[in-house]
């Protein structure tokens, strides 16, 4: 299991709300811009931190930066619908799948299948709620069909589980480093006992 001391894990959500502040909004990568970490920062929090506190605090971000953009940075407000409620259960998903890989984690290649599959399960899950949640909700679409709803998460999920992969791939080299590193040191200081 994962622990960190509790100076780590402020300096791990400092970060992770940085993140967050960087990239939301960006749906879409381009040149100027970030794909959002949305889903990723989630997971890394459950992950990482061990209070419930960052989830909330994360998902109390998420609003803000969402109500500033549409309301003073000239965002869209085409999402804003009563299925933007669903996006609780959609990052509240990843977060637990963090919580539950954090008791399977260990610092070696087999760790890569369960975190693998925690990140492929909740994000489906996570897109479920959150594109289906529009889908059903959000007023935008006439004639729903479950056969028209698999062709949207077919077509959206993919780009979802790239940016979360991108955003866990960063955190895994960072991660990879930070504990080499320490090793490193501490077995150098042994040595100098």
């Amino acid at each position: 299991m994962l622990t960190l001391s509790k100076r780590h894990q402020f300096i791990i959500g400092f970060i992770l709300i940085a993140i967050m502040a960087i990239t939301r909004g960006h749906h879409f990568a381009t040149l100027n811009h970030l794909p959002s970490a949305s889903l990723a920062l989630f997971f890394l929090a459950g992950l990482y931190l061990s209070g419930k506190w960052m989830f909330v605090v994360l998902l109390a971000e998420v609003a803000l930066l969402d109500y500033l953009s549409m309301t003073f940075g000239g965002g869209s407000t085409f999402c804003a619908s009563p299925a933007y409620a669903l996006l609780l259960p959609a990052y509240g998903t990843l977060y637990l799948a963090g919580r539950w890989y954090k008791q399977q984690y260990q610092f070696n290649w087999s760790t890569l299948l369960p975190l693998s599959a925690s990140l492929i399960i909740a994000t489906a899950i996570s897109k479920v709620f959150s594109s289906g949640g529009f889908y059903l909700f959000s007023g935008h679409y006439a004639d729903q069909t479950l056969i028209e709803f698999g062709h949207r998460f077919i077509k959206y999920y993919p780009s979802s589980l790239s940016n979360l992969a991108f955003y866990i791939a960063i955190a895994m080299i960072c991660h990879i480093l930070v504990v080499s590193l320490t090793s490193t040191t501490t077995k150098q200081s042994g040595q100098q006992s």
